[in-house]
Formats: C-alpha cells, structure tokens, sequence
C-alpha cells in the first residue's frame, strides 16, 4: 500500500513542481517589467479575478460542459453507425469516406457561421458545432476497428453459415471497441474545443453564457485577468471530460479484455 503511494507521488510530484515554478517565474517577470495588466496579468491577479466572478465562472462552465457533453454523445452515437455502414460495403467506404475528411480538413471557424444561419442562435447551434468538430475520429477509429478484422476469424464465421448481422454483432462491433475507445478520448477534448468556439459566435444569443462567450466579453473589454481565468476554466473542463472518458474507456477495456482472466481460463 505504501509502495503504491509512493509511486502515485512520483508520478504527480514532476509536473506539479515544475507548475509552481512556471507560476513563480510567470509572477516574477510581469514584477519585474512591469507589464500593463490589460497585456498580461500576473498569476495572482488571475487567481483574484477567478475567485471575484467564481459563481458566473462556475455557471459558464456548467453550460459549455453540458453542450460539450451533448456533441461527444452525438458524435460517438452517430460515428459508429457510420462506420457500421462504412464496414458493409467497399463502395460505400470509397464513394463517402473523403466527405468525412471534409469534416476534419475544414477549419470549424468557417462553418461555424453557416450552422448559425441554419439552425439559428443558441445552445443547439452550439452542439452542433461541437458534434461537426468531434465526429471525425469516431468515424476513422470506429472504422478500422470493424474493417481490421482477422481474416481466421472471419473465414471460421463464413464457415459456420454465420449472416452478415451475426459477423456484424458479433465480430466487427466487439473489435472495433478499443478502436472506439482511443478515438472517443481524441473526441471528447475536441468537442470541448467546438463547445468554446461555437459560443463565440452564437453565445450572444444565448439566455445563458457559456465559456466561449466569457472569453470574448472580456477580451473586448480589456479585462485580461477575467479572461485568463475563464481561459483556466476551460482547459480543466477538457482535462476534466478527457479523464473521465479514459477511465470510462479503460473500466470499458478491462471488462471487456482481461488478459489475467483469459490465462486463468487457459
């Protein structure tokens, strides 16, 4: 037990100690040339702010966090049903797999408006935007997870009369769940990243604001330490949602593959 506990204190002790003194140099250099608040507020300044608007912080984050939530859901549910249409037909995957590049090679900023001007301002839109940034790695993971498939284990299923619902259900689903995994973990911080951007643009018609928009107000109003903290705010939202989908995933793996299990049996 106290093996363990040394080893998780090793493991947190290097980064927590090299952010006291990035914090420390950070503080000593904005004392030392005396920069303008408005161009760069020190850490102590930052943390005053933070805890000066801590409640609508606290409310921003709650509203980026659910409409981030919301996006990853989307992009998980509707990017395995693609890659499960992807995974029947050679055709398909060639004739529809670069429109789902597109996605990926179109910077969000540019489709952002467009969403706007079809669904309107609001949190919807947001969502959307959410969902359209996160659903790419869903596709490509969930994708070669159903295609990358042993072909043994698929001559013993064509061998047995098994239907192409049996080899689906039962062969190209259960492989393709690491698959799944790795690419809900890249998911999951990028629909925090649309969740903010798509507040920038629709955040002003919203009856609720959300991060994005938190940062643009204060951005234009020159009050840098409110920004830096929503900033803050917002990276450990992603670092938040990115752990709990890799400990989700890893609980989902170890019950899925148990490697000590599966010697036992042997």
């Amino acid at each position: 037990m106290n093996r363990d506990r040394w080893s998780w204190l090793r493991r947190i002790a290097p980064p927590l100690l090299f952010l006291l003194l990035l914090l420390m140099a950070w503080e000593a250099a904005v004392r030392w040339f005396q920069t303008p608040i408005y161009l760069l507020p020190g850490p102590l300044r930052v943390a005053q702010a933070a805890f000066a608007n801590l409640d609508r912080i606290v409310q921003s984050t709650a509203i980026t966090a659910i409409a981030a939530g919301c996006g990853f859901a989307a992009s998980v549910l509707i990017g395995v049903v693609v890659a499960l249409v992807f995974s029947q037909s050679q055709a398909i995957r060639s004739s529809c797999y670069p429109y789902a590049i597109f996605l990926q090679t179109v910077p969000i900023v540019a489709i952002a408006p467009l969403i706007i001007t079809w669904f309107g301002y609001g949190f919807q839109s947001v969502v959307i935007v959410s969902f359209v940034i996160s659903l790419f790695p869903i596709i490509t993971n969930a994708t070669t997870g159903m295609v990358a498939i042993d072909p043994l284990l698929l001559d013993l299923f064509h061998l047995h009369n098994a239907t192409r619902w049996q080899i689906l259900c039962k062969l190209r689903l259960p492989n393709s769940v690491p698959y799944i995994v790795t690419g809900a973990k890249t998911s999951s911080g990028l629909a925090v990243v649309g969740a903010i951007v798509g507040e920038f643009f629709v955040g002003a018609g919203m009856g609720r604001f959300g991060l994005g928009f938190l940062i643009r107000q204060k951005l234009e109003l020159l009050q840098t330490p409110e920004m830096f903290a929503a900033v803050i705010a917002s990276t450990l939202l992603g670092v938040v949602i990115f752990a709990s989908i890799s400990l989700t995933g890893a609980t989902v793996l170890a019950q899925w593959y148990n490697p000590a299990a599966e010697s036992r049996k042997i």
